[in-house]
């Protein structure tokens, strides 16, 4: 792609992040809109977050993708962010203007997305299981408390870190039953529609299970957020108990078509994109 003075790079902030398939499918949508830009990977430290944040405009970089651990601590370091992004206490998107940054939050906006859309599976009245209380965790679960799920159990081994979200979700959502897992036992998979992982158990080969999904009902949804590799031994087992699973690929499409529009105001290319990261993961 030819570089001048109109030439802006993008990318994905986190540590680790070589694993990332962002860079596959914004590139292709770049290439595709002949956009004069680039997606890189910024594989940063908690320790280095503040002085690369403050570097961003001499580097002419004018939009970042946040993941694993940076989702909640990077907003303190950023100018506005947005009710969105306040609410579910986690950005995920950047946008540079004018030597200002600006936080978003995409990730619950495309998990609900991929749910209702392409899995057909409707939250409401529902009963469902988070493993994880991260920044991707808050996203689903705020989003679903909006879909009008009925209960939500939330694990995650950080109990300081599960009772201050479901403080903070029962605050906003006070219809909702929202409950905190003392154990990854007490999750009640067996009574629960849609289990989530939300944790990186499941993206190395000797990972164990992040909870005991043997116990989860026939015809019950199973959603990894990891995509790569496709298919988690979260996904294996689950998929044995005749539960319908899904990885989270189309996660990633749609939370980065939403992010590609704050990146450079034009609608992303869904199908170029969702061919990019689909060919990307099915590599060794």
């Amino acid at each position: 792609m030819k570089k001048n003075k109109s030439f802006k790079v993008y990318g994905v902030l986190g540590y680790p992040v070589k694993h990332s398939l962002s860079p596959l499918m914004h590139n292709a949508a770049l290439r595709r809109l002949k956009i004069n830009a680039e997606y890189r990977l910024f594989e940063k430290s908690p320790r280095e977050l503040r002085s690369f944040l403050r570097s961003l405009a001499q580097e002419n970089i004018h939009g970042l993708n946040v993941t694993v651990p940076h989702k909640e601590n990077v907003i303190k370091f950023l100018d506005s962010v947005s009710a969105e992004a306040r609410l579910i206490g986690a950005v995920n998107t950047v946008q540079v203007r004018s030597g200002k940054l600006f936080g978003f939050n995409t990730d619950g906006a495309g998990f609900i997305k991929h749910l209702t859309c392409d899995l057909k599976f409707n939250p409401k009245k529902k009963n469902v299981a988070i493993i994880g209380a991260g920044g991707a965790a808050k996203a689903v679960a705020v989003y679903l408390a909006r879909a009008g799920i009925r209960e939500l159990n939330i694990f995650d081994i950080d109990k300081n870190k599960v009772s201050q979200l479901v403080a903070h979700l029962r605050t906003n959502f006070p219809k909702i039953n929202f409950n905190q897992a003392k154990a990854v036992t007490e999750l009640k998979v067996s009574e629960c529609d849609l289990v989530v992982n939300a944790t990186p158990l499941g993206m190395k080969p000797g990972d164990g299970l992040p909870a005991d999904i043997k116990l989860i009902r026939p015809g019950a949804l199973a959603y990894d957020l990891i995509y790569n590799p496709k298919q988690t031994r979260f996904l294996k087992v689950a998929g044995r108990k005749n539960a319908r699973t899904s990885n989270g690929l189309g996660m990633l499409l749609y939370q980065g078509a939403l992010s590609f529009k704050y990146f450079t105001g034009k609608n992303a290319p869904i199908e170029v994109m969702r061919k990019a990261l689909n060919k990307g993961v099915k590599r060794p």
